[in-house]
């Protein structure tokens, strides 16, 4: 992490979409900053709200949502930009690494035309010099045979070389700061490991602030600084990935950790977390675990706010201490 102000200033974010004819929040309240060479994971199961923060963001919330709040990139407030405005911020300031390369990149464009279009766009180059620098970022990434990768399409790439040629058109722009929609989910562990040596390189290499979205605790924890956990589109708690490993405070975090099998444990069973996430629409007032948490209570029924315990923040009017469950 590099010292200075922060890059990603997130304060108050809230998303509500459009179902069954009325608005549903998704995500609630949500604050966070990144700085410089920082990464900052959000954690969660699915439909948590990881994926719609990592939208409003990028400007690029499904159609009819309504977002609110503070988003500012490098001391810049980007939702009150132009339409037009806010894609070049999208392009030039900020990079996304989708979760699905196969399903993100164009089936029937060829990699260079994909990456030298946004590189003509975004920097204004010609066509030369846009192939050029498509090259030495195909190069920077470790993908052999630059010049025959130009040509290809996506059908004829590993998982593992899609996934580069997504970190790629991520950065070609020179963003400062780069989101990870659960860039490794689909590549094997060797892969995994691969694209996250990149990453980590990367981020050491010009400073990238980073948005890594995962619901692999184990990952973020090797991967990231910080953490933030959520559930029904609240954030639960926040703190060092280590520390939400080791000592999770809040009973959601604290049902995630047992849930994660571990070779060589002689448990014959994994320890899930009681009853489903609410649906969207339904979620509970007060605190939205409440209804899974072995330690509720009437107290529960309000909302709380977040509150600093030990070296984290958890948003619980009974946190756990230390190792206690």
């Amino acid at each position: 992490m590099i010292a200075g102000p922060p890059i990603l200033e997130v304060q108050n974010l809230s998303v509500a979409l459009p179902i069954s004819g009325r608005m549903v929040p998704v995500v609630t309240d949500l604050s966070l900053s990144i700085a410089p060479g920082e990464a900052v994971a959000l954690v969660g199961e699915s439909g948590c709200g990881k994926s719609m923060t990592a939208r409003a963001i990028i400007g690029l919330p499904p159609p009819g949502a309504a977002v609110s709040g503070s988003i500012r990139l490098d001391g810049r407030e980007l939702t009150t930009l132009a339409p037009r405005e806010r894609r070049r911020v999208g392009g030039r300031g900020i990079g996304f690494i989708f979760q699905e390369p196969m399903t993100s990149l164009h089936p029937t464009l060829s990699i260079g035309q994909q990456m030298t279009d946004s590189l003509r766009y975004n920097l204004g180059l010609s066509a030369r010099a846009a192939r050029d620098r498509a090259r030495e970022l195909l190069a920077r990434v470790g993908l052999p045979k630059e010049r025959d990768l130009l040509n290809a399409y996506v059908h004829e790439l590993s998982g593992g070389m899609r996934q580069r040629v997504m970190i790629a058109i991520a950065v070609s722009c020179d963003p400062k700061l780069i989101i990870a929609d659960e860039p490794t989910t689909a590549l094997d562990v060797t892969i995994q490991a691969q694209v996250l040596d990149l990453l980590i390189a990367m981020r050491a290499e010009s400073g990238l602030a980073m948005l890594y979205i995962s619901h692999d605790l184990e990952v973020v924890a090797e991967f990231c600084d910080r953490a933030i956990v959520m559930y029904a589109g609240d954030q639960m708690e926040a703190g060092t990935p280590v520390a939400c490993l080791k000592t999770p405070h809040h009973p959601y975090t604290r049902g995630l950790v047992d849930a994660i099998p571990h070779a060589g444990e002689t448990r014959a069973r994994l320890s899930p977390i009681p009853g489903q996430v609410p649906a969207l629409g339904f979620w509970p007032g007060g605190c939205r675990f409440q209804p899974r948490c072995p330690r509720q209570d009437q107290r529960c029924a309000t909302r709380p706010d977040l509150a600093g315990v030990a070296h984290a923040e958890v948003r619980c009017w009974h946190p756990l201490v230390g190792d206690a469950s």
